[in-house]
């Protein structure tokens, strides 16, 4: 799954993959955001830690895998 956090003030974004549960990553983001956590911690596929500070966070963007098509549309 891929994730992708917009910064405020900053020209890019935070792109990530992962394998965690949806679910469970929009219910983390939710609960820090709610209860103003200084940061969210996301965690990538390969182990990697990405801190956020939430106060920064302009938008957030989870995505499903696409399954990559071979050949040609008709």
């Amino acid at each position: 799954m891929d994730i992708r956090v917009g910064i405020q003030n900053l020209p890019r974004e935070v792109s990530l993959e992962t394998s965690a549960d949806p679910a469970a990553l929009v219910d983390e983001i939710q609960k820090a955001l709610a209860s103003n956590a200084p940061s969210v911690t996301l965690t990538d596929g390969k182990g990697r830690h990405y801190i956020i500070p939430t106060s920064a966070i302009g938008y957030v963007e989870i995505g499903t895998e696409e399954s990559r098509r071979v050949g040609f549309g008709s």
